[in-house]
């Protein structure tokens, strides 16, 4: 792996490591592919609007989310190509060549974080 890709990967998960970001990045996976309108997301997360933009622009920057406008609303989604190459890159290393972890713990509905 190129050091130009780590130092992507590493900058989406610096995007990632604020927990309202990843509020933003969990609803809008769960609105994949629709995504939602900016108004929606601030009335589910409960987040001032000024916040918001500021979140949502920086994971736009990272590329983890796309926009688009429509009429008068600004839609944003998930970037499922972005979020697959991130998790893509995590994936090689731990559950293919190491095996510190086994892919059916990750991808199990009933896996549960150990802390």
């Amino acid at each position: 792996m190129k050091s130009d890709d780590v130092e992507r990967f590493a900058d989406m998960f610096a995007a990632l490591g604020s927990s309202a970001r990843l509020r933003i990045m969990r609803l809008l996976m769960s609105a994949h592919p629709n995504g939602m309108i900016v108004g929606d997301i601030q009335a589910e997360l409960d987040i001032p609007g000024s916040t918001l933009s500021h979140h949502l622009e920086k994971l736009k920057m990272e590329g983890l989310v796309d926009s688009r406008k429509v009429k008068q609303w600004l839609w944003y989604s998930a970037n499922s190509q972005a979020l697959q190459g991130l998790l893509s890159f995590l994936y090689e290393e731990c559950c293919t060549r190491s095996g510190i972890v086994e892919p059916v713990k990750i991808t199990s509905s009933k896996a549960k974080s150990k802390r």
